[in-house]
């Protein structure tokens, strides 16, 4: 899994918020960068922990994979 798509992932899993979901998806199906995202200072703090996370290798890829299956777009 590349590393936007667990920042998407975990930024879908950490928080209650609807909003921040809204843009985890934003983020999975490339409608808004990691840049952008970075700009809000709420979802600033959640990405920096999954950065983290990311490089510890704390990241479930079967739990990536059934979220991208879910929530990603695909246009035919």
């Amino acid at each position: 899994m590349d590393k936007v798509t667990c920042i998407a992932y975990l930024l879908y899993t950490s928080s209650k918020n609807q909003d921040n979901r809204e843009k985890a998806i934003q983020l999975l199906n490339g409608d808004v960068s990691v840049h952008d995202l970075k700009r809000n200072q709420s979802v600033r703090t959640l990405i920096v922990m999954a950065e983290s996370m990311i490089r510890k290798n704390k990241v479930d890829k079967t739990e990536v994979q059934r979220f991208v299956d879910e929530f990603m777009v695909v246009e035919v």
